[in-house]
């Protein structure tokens, strides 16, 4: 089984590092990442485009200056970014924003040079099922889903820059502010998202309005790859991956095999001779298809569409030329765009972005780029006051929600029990051993009188041991259920901090907690307890 690259390179493991520096941990090592990514200025025609996309936001002078830092020679960039999940999706959204707004200053204030945190709203991908949900916990009965009904959401290949939220929208807040009533702040967050959350707004600038809001202080600057004003400055990305995709496939399939001989797994499959962009045949805002080569040379088939349509590549340069929206990055090839338009120092990444990172060294070096500094985002456990009670009442450590529950439930009345009741496994042995100690004794007596005695004897003592199993298995659990308000806590425990086996950030959103706590005060709680180079996963206890 392959082992986790993630995990793995967070550790130090030698094998990791091999295909991923991790340079950031280096004082040294992240300067010089500074100044290559300063050598590289910003093209006076994105920069025309950022400013006028985040003129839409929330307003923001420190984002204004930030749009006026990049624009000078010298200036660098800490990129992030996410899919634009509805009301932000899981909490490590904000936690990568944060990581990024964190490590730019780091850098400016160890380097003397100017350096701006990017947040990169992924718009052109079409996974809907991933993004058309926000998880709330809950006290009982598991965390509350609260979705949008989006018409054909499992089967669109539509990038979601171009999806509307619609009326289903109305009803998601409804569902929040229903479960969410009770907490004190809940008025100040969801007045936040229905303000940008509105049937006629899409996915992309709902969330970029809500995110802009709270990292306004910080002048986050946002960028929306399908802007149709960056589309020419993506065309000779594009382009160059058309055109030479059997020589990038080929060195990306060598990296794959170096990395499962390593004993690693490839984050993104390796297409052989298929580019790394998605064509959309009907039109920017239509169904977006991958590449593969066809038999005949110089045919691309466009694979899963329905009447299995293909194309060539005059074709393909040609709609480049004429209508470069139709085109779209995979992820792999964003990295490249994104480090083709920014002066990027480092990237703030989670587990999977780190992962496919490792892959990525051929293809930054085939297109001449500098690989930028890989940075783990901030990870957090949020320990607020219901926890805080649970935790306490139980007296259990976090870390212990993460046990399996009926071993918990074990540990906790076996130690609630003390000396009113002894363990299952002492039961057991003592009845056994006075069970066994006697047949033993019968058995000596009996076996000059019946030599057959001593099968009687083996048929019984199997069928008491299978008795008194059964009978302290019953036991176990009576102890161990007796008490459900112990059972309950465990459960809310559980659901809080692990919810269905899964770390918190994975699953939950940020309505629950910046109806409890506040979405600024929440926000900067995060921004300050974000250490800008380590990976390691922190308990926040606001």
């Amino acid at each position: 089984m392959a082992s986790s690259f993630s995990a793995s390179w967070l550790r130090g493991d030698p094998r990791a590092l091999e295909f991923l520096s991790d340079r950031y941990c280096r004082r040294a090592a992240r300067a010089e990442a500074v100044a290559t990514a300063a050598s590289r200025p910003i093209a006076p025609a994105l920069h025309e485009v950022l400013v006028a996309r985040n003129a839409r936001l929330a307003p923001s002078p420190a984002r204004e200056r930030n749009l006026e830092l990049l624009a000078r020679p010298g200036t660098t960039a800490v990129v992030t970014g996410q899919q634009v999940g509805l009301f932000l999706g899981p909490l490590f959204t904000v936690y990568k924003a944060a990581s990024a707004i964190a490590a730019a200053r780091a850098l400016a204030e160890e380097t003397g040079r100017p350096c701006v945190p990017v947040f990169w709203l992924q718009t052109e991908d079409h996974d809907l099922p991933e993004i058309d949900h926000c998880f709330v916990p809950r006290s009982a009965g598991g965390p509350l889903r609260v979705a949008l009904a989006l018409p054909d959401a499992a089967t669109s290949r539509v990038p979601v820059a171009h999806h509307h939220l619609g009326p289903s929208v109305t009803g998601a807040l409804a569902a929040l502010r229903a479960e969410l009533s009770s907490n004190p702040h809940v008025d100040e967050h969801l007045a936040l998202l229905e303000r940008a959350y509105r049937p006629e707004a899409t996915l992309a600038d709902a969330f970029a309005e809500v995110l802009s809001t709270l990292f306004a202080d910080e002048g986050l600057v946002f960028l929306d790859p399908r802007d149709p004003r960056l589309a020419p400055l993506a065309a000779p990305i594009h382009r160059r991956a058309i055109e030479e995709a059997a020589a990038i496939s080929s060195k990306l399939a060598e990296r794959g095999h170096a990395l499962a001989k390593a004993g690693f797994s490839e984050q993104v499959h390796i297409r052989p001779g298929s580019p790394l962009n998605f064509f959309s045949p009907d039109g920017a805002a239509g169904a977006r298809y991958r590449l593969d080569p066809a038999s005949s040379p110089g045919t691309w088939n466009l694979v899963g569409h329905p009447e299995g349509a293909s194309v060539t590549t005059a074709e393909l340069l040609s709609w480049l030329d004429r209508e470069p929206l139709r085109f779209t990055t995979s992820a792999l090839l964003r990295p490249i765009l994104q480090d083709t338009w920014l002066p990027t120092a480092a990237y703030v990444g989670g587990p999977g972005e780190i992962a496919y990172f490792a892959q990525l060294a051929p293809l930054h070096a085939h297109v001449g780029l500098p690989m930028p500094l890989i940075v783990p985002r901030a990870r957090f456990r949020i320990i607020d006051d219901r926890v805080r009670r649970l935790l306490d009442v139980l007296g259990l450590s976090p870390d212990d929600a993460n046990a399996p529950r009926d071993e918990l439930l074990a540990r906790l009345a076996a130690r609630e029990a003390g000396e009113s009741f002894e363990s299952p496994e002492a039961i057991e042995a003592r009845l056994l051993s006075t069970f066994a100690s006697e047949l033993a004794r019968l058995g000596e007596r009996m076996a000059a009188v019946d030599t057959t005695f001593a099968q009687a004897i083996s048929r019984t003592d199997k069928t008491v041991r299978r008795g008194v199993s059964r009978l302290v298995a019953r036991y176990s659990r009576s102890i161990t259920l007796r008490d459900q308000v112990t059972l309950e806590r465990v459960e809310r425990l559980r659901a809080y901090l692990a919810p269905e086996g899964a770390p918190q950030e994975r699953i939950y959103g940020l309505p629950y907690y910046a109806s409890r706590l506040g979405s600024h005060t929440f926000m900067r709680r995060v921004i300050e307890a974000c250490e800008p180079f380590s990976g390691n996963l922190k308990d926040l206890k606001p």
